[in-house]
């Protein structure tokens, strides 16, 4: 979030939610039983490039999800396209990438149980 303006902090929540709308509007099916969920949109300064951060549970499904995702992300911007055209000239760019703060946190907690 360092540097980010207002406006792309405000864009990027607001991205956040029509993506995770979009995700969930296609079912744990689509990614063989996963949960997805969108943790945090980043916006580029010039707005056409979004880092979108998804955690996957469960973790053995990381990978297959995240091709999944990978495969689809011109449909979902598409669909994210519909969603955000009165509000943006330009639809960015998905990027997708897997936020491992879950697991992280996981990995400690179990840590601590010993």
């Amino acid at each position: 979030m360092e540097g980010e303006s207002t406006r792309q902090q405000k864009i990027g929540r607001e991205l956040q939610r029509d993506i995770a709308e979009i995700i969930r509007s296609k079912g744990m099916a689509l990614f063989g039983g996963a949960m997805v969920t969108v943790s945090e949109v980043r916006i580029s300064p010039d707005l056409s490039i979004a880092k979108v951060y998804v955690s996957i549970f469960p973790s053995d499904k990381q990978e297959s999800a995240m091709k999944i995702l990978e495969d689809n992300s011109r449909a979902i911007r598409g669909e994210l396209g519909r969603a955000v055209a009165k509000q943006l000239r330009i639809v960015p760019e998905l990027n997708f990438y897997l936020d491992t703060s879950l697991d992280y946190a996981e990995h400690i907690e179990e840590l601590l149980k010993k």
